[in-house]
């Protein structure tokens, strides 16, 4: 049986008696047809289009659901044949010509803690910040897709001792998170590259801390790790590797294209390589131009909630060809669920192939 999302639930029923328990108690999978009459008139359009007019007028649509977290995605493989409106990319280069960041440190403003910095990145306080603490990692090298494993270390280590210098600053921040929109499809505001932190107080950023609940509430019912669980159980599917010490998975129910998850112990250089490993196979085998990135990350000291067996989890998606003008988000995602054309099983197979 070829391993695709189309036939995820023969694939459920084939494992392990551990794993298919597993499997029932954090999934959901509903199958369902889709079905349409195209007139001959548009038939021409539909072949060159979709294949074919049968693939069309029958269409197998394939819901998941996270019945721990309450994520969910809709997949129907038809959804990337779509006409996009495009064009040629613009030249990364060219829209580098007014780099408002060419001379960073003269052009961004500083934390009131000072400026930290390395061979690869300075730290620049947001001019239009998010929350109280939030600064930028702007990256010396300004292309941002010319990154390698040094420059990705380099960041995670920045990213470090900025959450740190911002704890000693004030005492009550405490909840840190790591961003990396890059290029403009991913909501990035400027070409030069640059990653993003921030440190919040009070209780963790609203995601963060629903999937931190999530797991709270599965180890109390269940007597397991959530995570440990959706390592082993990816694993056993064929969708989840281990790099060295961190796991890695691309997820069944990702937020967009190509989501895949890196577990690990600390936000340290594990992750940072596991992190480069997933960029680069991303970027020089797959063809993606624009992505983000998030560091859903521990609080930095004691709080009154409970973060027992909360791994660090970085999560990656795919934001889709430069040149194109479509939007990959919009209603459906904003406002139901995400509708994503992407197999989990052909990105795991890419990624495993060059690591």
């Amino acid at each position: 049986m070829s391993l695709s999302i189309l036939n995820l639930r023969e694939q459920a029923q084939r494992l392990a008696p551990d794993d298919a328990a597993r499997f029932r108690r954090i999934y959901d999978v509903a199958e369902s047809e889709g079905h349409l009459r195209v007139p001959p008139t548009m038939a021409p359009w539909v072949e060159r289009t979709f294949g074919s007019v049968e693939a069309v007028e029958t269409q197998r649509i394939v819901r998941i659901s996270n019945l721990v977290t309450g994520e969910s995605a809709i997949f129907n493989e038809l959804r990337a044949r779509r006409p996009m409106r495009g064009g040629t990319a613009p030249d990364i280069q060219d829209e580098l010509a007014n780099d408002p960041w060419a001379q960073a440190e003269e052009n961004t403003p500083e934390d009131l803690f000072g400026r930290l910095r390395n061979d690869t990145a300075l730290t620049a306080a947001n001019v239009a910040k998010y929350d109280a603490h939030h600064s930028l990692l702007v990256f010396a090298e300004a292309n941002p897709l010319r990154f390698d494993r040094a420059s990705v270390r380099d960041c995670v280590a920045l990213a470090n001792g900025w959450f740190a210098a911002a704890h000693e600053a004030d005492r009550d921040a405490v909840y840190p998170f790591f961003l990396w929109n890059c290029l403009w499809r991913a909501g990035g505001s400027i070409v030069h590259g640059h990653a993003q932190v921030q440190l919040a107080h009070g209780r963790h950023y609203a995601r963060i801390e629903a999937l931190r609940r999530a797991a709270s509430s599965y180890r109390a019912e269940h007597g397991a790790n959530y995570f440990d669980d959706l390592a082993t159980l990816h694993t056993a599917l064929g969708l989840g590797w281990r790099r060295g010490s961190v796991q890695m998975l691309a997820s069944l129910t990702p937020t967009k294209e190509k989501e895949t998850f890196i577990l690990a112990s600390t936000f340290a250089e594990d992750a940072a390589d596991a992190l480069y490993d997933t960029l680069a196979v991303f970027r020089d085998a797959l063809g993606v131009q624009s992505f983000n990135v998030g560091g859903q990350l521990r609080p930095l000291g004691e709080t009154s909630e409970d973060w027992q067996g909360f791994p660090c989890v970085i999560r990656i998606v795919d934001r889709g060809p430069l040149g194109v003008r479509s939007s990959d988000f919009g209603s459906m995602e904003l406002f139901a669920e995400p509708v994503v054309a992407s197999d989990p099983f052909a990105v795991a197979e890419a990624l495993k192939e060059q690591q």
